[in-house]
């Protein structure tokens, strides 16, 4: 049986926690959770080891301080195949993505390296988000898939499983984008490298506790690292790929 671990960074999400991880465990009590805490002065992780209590599965980091999804997403990965598991879920930790989800895209896993949690194919959406937001996601995903020329609908996606070799083979220690771009940089490399991407649809639900986590400044890195990664990631890739 295939060892899975979810993965939710967190900051500042004690009230949702609460609910996620119990929510989580109930749609597939075989995973386990991984939170990844930079310190939230709410007492997240704090919430977390409460939880850890009554469930074996939680496991905890709790990082010195702020330092970002991409490097948390890559502290949580490097841990994740240090400890022996066969597939990793990433998934946001304010119930914008839903776990009544991860029953199917633990199945699909079975068919492709990476499943992507998509906003952007039929029967995917968003709910409770105003035009702005919309139009900004929207065209901020085909700016990428025009500039990357990736046949993913939702490069932005954050609701992700990838199979272990999928996270053996990219160069964790490579990629150094932060929010959006690092979702984006992700699926880049495992196109490139090679491995199947499917996509599933969801409905992403807007936070309906604490505050968004997006700022300006990542959505302009967003602009300009999608031509960075253009110009470097296929050529590294093809060089790699036959060890893959």
């Amino acid at each position: 049986m295939n060892r899975t671990i979810v993965i939710v960074p967190t900051y500042n999400e004690r009230d949702n926690v609460e609910r996620l991880l119990p929510a989580i465990l109930g749609e597939a009590p075989e995973l386990h959770l991984l939170v990844v805490d930079d310190s939230s002065p709410d007492g997240t992780a704090d919430a977390v080891r409460v939880l850890q209590l009554s469930h074996d599965r939680i496991r905890l980091l709790v990082r010195p301080t702020k330092a970002g999804l991409g490097t948390a997403y890559v502290t949580a990965f490097k841990y994740a195949l240090g400890e022996g598991f066969d597939r990793v879920v990433t998934m946001d930790g304010d119930f914008s993505h839903d776990p009544s989800y991860l029953p199917e895209m633990l199945r699909r896993l079975d068919r492709h390296d990476v499943v992507i949690g998509s906003r952007y194919v039929p029967g995917g959406g968003t709910l409770n988000w105003g035009l702005d937001r919309r139009l900004l996601s929207g065209c901020g995903n085909l700016y990428a898939r025009l500039v990357l020329g990736v046949p993913i609908r939702d490069c932005s996606a954050g609701y992700v499983g990838y199979r272990r070799r999928v996270l053996d083979a990219i160069p964790l220690d490579a990629v150094h984008s932060e929010g959006y771009s690092f979702l984006m940089e992700m699926k880049y490399w495992a196109y490139h490298l090679g491995f199947d991407l499917g996509e599933m649809p969801i409905v992403f639900a807007e936070r309906s506790r604490g505050r968004s986590k997006i700022s300006r400044a990542i959505l302009i890195e967003a602009l300009w690292v999608v031509w960075r990664l253009r110009r470097t990631v296929p050529t590294t890739a093809a060089g790699m790929r036959g060890s893959v």
